[in-house]
């Protein structure tokens, strides 16, 4: 499969299986493919972040519908893979968007010491936490969404796809909302 299109649309379609900000009806549906390590995805976020507050604020909450999936770097970002696991133990107390913001914010201080650290304010089961992380409980479900991306043509994070294709224009504020807002007419 290495024709153009195979590169350029979304193969493992959103579903009530991904962490999803919003409805998965909503006019644009942004799926990122991120890394907790990865400067650039962080980046990113914010600005979706930025992005989503401002066009919830335009055009209504159902607008934009944001689904993260996990795409570590294992090979650039040592701490990206034990981070996305940190994130679905803390999913599986009903803190992923939490735990997700916050490895964002503090992603130079990844080592399992702060992991717990997180964990412990979020206020999850501490000993749940590390039982999880330990047995690598959540393994399956970041290689799947890896997975997913690899088979869409993501090679490296962050990755966005709106509405399906493969967003490649820049990083900048005004590009991407711009980008959104043509994707819902």
């Amino acid at each position: 499969m290495n024709d153009d299109r195979s590169y350029s649309s979304l193969l493992v379609p959103p579903s009530t299986q991904d962490w999803i900000q919003g409805v998965l009806s909503a006019k644009v549906v942004l799926v990122m493919y991120g890394d907790y390590q990865c400067p650039r995805s962080a980046e990113v976020y914010k600005l979706i972040k930025a992005i989503k507050r401002e066009l919830s604020a335009v055009f209504g909450e159902d607008y934009l519908c944001l689904i993260f999936r996990h795409f570590p770097q294992a090979q650039i970002h040592s701490r990206a893979q034990r981070a996305a696991q940190a994130a679905e133990a803390a999913a599986a107390q009903g803190q992923f968007w939490s735990m997700h913001d916050t490895l964002f914010d503090h992603q130079q201080r990844l080592e399992n010491g702060y992991l717990v650290e997180y964990a412990n304010d979020l206020g999850l089961d501490i000993p749940q936490f590390l039982k999880e992380l330990s047995k690598q409980r959540h393994i399956d479900r970041i290689n799947e969404d890896i997975e997913g991306g690899i088979e869409s043509g993501v090679t490296t994070a962050p990755a966005l796809f709106i509405n399906g294709i493969r967003y490649t224009g820049r990083w900048k504020i005004t590009e991407l909302t711009a980008a959104i807002v043509a994707a819902s007419h």
